[in-house]
Formats: C-alpha cells, sequence, structure tokens
C-alpha cells in the first residue's frame, strides 16, 4: 500500500502544487467531496482534511468528486499523455499539435499545457529531441548523411541541419564522426577548487571539470581539431572562474552541450535554481513532470559537462544531507559555501515544496 506523508501532501495543498497531481488525493470531512492538490477554491481546516492515494480510495470511504477541479480527470490526463508519446515515437515525421490533441481527444492549447506538465517538454520539443536522437544513432552507422537524414524520420535535410544547428552545435558529419571538423578550444586554469578545465565550441562552453585535462576532450571528441587556447578565450574563463569563486556576480555565459529530452529538462530546472539555494532530487524530479522518477533525475547530472553552468552542486538528499557529487562531496560542499549556503540550510529547503 503506499504510504502517504501527510505533511508534504497539505504543504502541496496549501501551495496548489500542480506537480502532485495525481499523487495524492485530499478529502474535505465537511463537504463530502474528493479533490487534487492544484483545486482552486478555498481550502479548509487542517483537521477536516483526509488525503488517499488515489480517487478510488476516496469514493470507497465516501467522498465524491469535486465538480471544480475534476480529480478523476487527471488519469485520464496521464493516460491520454502516454498515448501521445506513443504517437510520436511510432510517427516517422512528428505529428502537429492539432493532430495529436485530437487523436487523444483534448483541444490543442489545453493538450500542449498537459503535455508539457506531465513530461517536462512541449510535444514539438519532445519530437525534436527524439528525431535528433536517432539522427545521432543513424550517423553513427556506416551510411551518407542524406541516407541518415531521411532514415531518422526527416522530411527534409534542411530540418536536420535547423535541429542539429539548435541542439548538437556541429554539423551531422562532424557528430558521426566525433567531431571532425569541429574545432574546441580548451585551457586549464587555477580556482578555488583546484585545477579547471574550459573547453568551448565557437557556439558555447563544452566542457567544465575539475582535476582534468585535454585527454577527456579526446575521449568525447576524438576526431575534432583540439587547440590549446591562447588568451581568445578570456571573457569565457573569468566568467567561469566567477561562477565558481563569486557565484552572485557570475554572468549569463554560452553552453553547448545536448542529451536526451527528459536531461535537458532536468538541466533547465537545474538552471533555474538560484545561488543559495538547494533542491532534493525528488523536487527537480516533480518539476519536470515526473514525480516517480527520483532516480532517473539524479542520473541525469551524471552527463553533465558544464559543471558549475549547469548546477548540480543545488541538488541534495531529501534530508538535506550533500549527497554524491562528480567533482568530489567536499568540493560540492566549497561551492555551496561560495553561495552562502550550509547544511543546515540545505536540510531546510529541500524539505520544503517549490
Amino acid at each position: 500500500m503506499k504510504t502517504i506523508d501527510e505533511t508534504d501532501a497539505w504543504t502541496a495543498f496549501v501551495k496548489r502544487d500542480r506537480s502532485w497531481d495525481g499523487r495524492v488525493i485530499g478529502a474535505v470531512r465537511t463537504t463530502g467531496i474528493y479533490c487534487k492538490p492544484s483545486c482552486p477554491a478555498r481550502r479548509p481546516r487542517r483537521e477536516n482534511v483526509d488525503f488517499f492515494a488515489d480517487c478510488e480510495a476516496a469514493r470507497a470511504a465516501g467522498y465524491r468528486p469535486c465538480l471544480r477541479c475534476k480529480p478523476d480527470a487527471v488519469g485520464r490526463d496521464r493516460e491520454a499523455v502516454a498515448r501521445a508519446v506513443q504517437l510520436i515515437e511510432q510517427s516517422e515525421e512528428a505529428p502537429n499539435l492539432a493532430g495529436l490533441a485530437a487523436e487523444v481527444g483534448y483541444a490543442p492549447h489545453h493538450f500542449q499545457r498537459l503535455f508539457t506538465r506531465d513530461v517536462g517538454v512541449s510535444p514539438a520539443r519532445y519530437a525534436r529531441a527524439l528525431r535528433a536522437k536517432r539522427a545521432q544513432a543513424e550517423l553513427t552507422e556506416d551510411k551518407s548523411v542524406t541516407e541518415a537524414i531521411y532514415d531518422s524520420g526527416y522530411s527534409a535535410p534542411s530540418r536536420f541541419y535547423a535541429d542539429a544547428k539548435e541542439r548538437l552545435g556541429m554539423t551531422p558529419s562532424a557528430w558521426r564522426d566525433g567531431g571532425r571538423g569541429e574545432t574546441i578550444r580548451w585551457t586549464v586554469v587555477a580556482s578555488a577548487l583546484g585545477p579547471m578545465l574550459v573547453a568551448a565550441t565557437a557556439k558555447g562552453i563544452c566542457r567544465l571539470t575539475f582535476e582534468d585535462d585535454e585527454r577527456s576532450l579526446r575521449r568525447i571528441f576524438p576526431n575534432a581539431t583540439l587547440v590549446e587556447d591562447d588568451g581568445s578565450m578570456g571573457e569565457l574563463v573569468e566568467g567561469a572562474l566567477a561562477a565558481v569563486e563569486r557565484p552572485a556576480a557570475a554572468p549569463d555565459l554560452p553552453i553547448d552541450v545536448a542529451g536526451t529530452a527528459f536531461q535537458e529538462a532536468v538541466w533547465r530546472e537545474l538552471r533555474k535554481i538560484p545561488p543559495g539555494e538547494t533542491r532534493s532530487y525528488a523536487q527537480i524530479a516533480a518539476a519536470v513532470g515526473k514525480p516517480g522518477a527520483v532516480r532517473a533525475a539524479g542520473s541525469a547530472n551524471g552527463p553533465n559537462h558544464v559543471a558549475v553552468l549547469i548546477p548540480c552542486h543545488r541538488v541534495v538528499r531529501s534530508d538535506g544531507s550533500l549527497g554524491g557529487y562528480a567533482g568530489g562531496v567536499e568540493r560540492k560542499r566549497k561551492l555551496l559555501e561560495a553561495e552562502g549556503c550550509d547544511e543546515t540550510a540545505n536540510a531546510r529547503v529541500a524539505m520544503r515544496l517549490f
């Protein structure tokens, strides 16, 4: 049986937290109705509220659904989103929003909101991410770029090049061949946290790590042209040092990274966390519309090639403890201290819902 943390559930209701819709049901004894957490109705007294794992349990206890927030529709919404994901993944070409919404029985703009809430990205962005992922796989095979473009579901080469510019930061040939034709400048500089590798394409910083060197770039981009910086990266390097040592004054630096749709959704949420604050892995999973994917949200930190700029150090365990970090827990602690965090504050912030 699902265990409900009633303190967290009540907090979700008070905040009308949509990420909790479908996770818990609140039933009001004085009215005999049950609602989802985001219901806009005025909140009852805490002592008058019972919590249930789902609508079926609330109905079995004698409650009836709220006519305002329609909690029974949440399950239907999730089924529609799952069906839409299936349709996108089975289609050779990305279906348009109107057709997708009609197929699952919703108005387009309403379904756009539902899909984005549950998946973390819009249907169009999900489809683009899927095609790009297929293209990456096709480009690793022994076939021409044109064959790979059409085999991965693009209707024309121009669409692939547009997506590649947005997501990959490289030409398709370069992606297929380990960065061939791409120039990546790099340097290692002294920072408050030890030697720091900064590498960048023409689009932005593609790698920022500690205690690292050119060899890691060779592994990731074995056929790229790697050029040790001659000073032209000065602005990027200064910005990266500021992000480490003076985070409140750090500039918004361009980055050149790509991942799966889910990874990118997690990374966007990480970049929303202000310096000096932390979130739990559970909170990040809920924020991208996947409250059950806590482990996956944690795993999405692993492929993050730009430490600090995508601030995975601001994610802690639900009890406020630091947890792991690719650069080492002591380095994570120092990053948080530079931002004005302490472990007591971590515990307070990580346990609250946003």
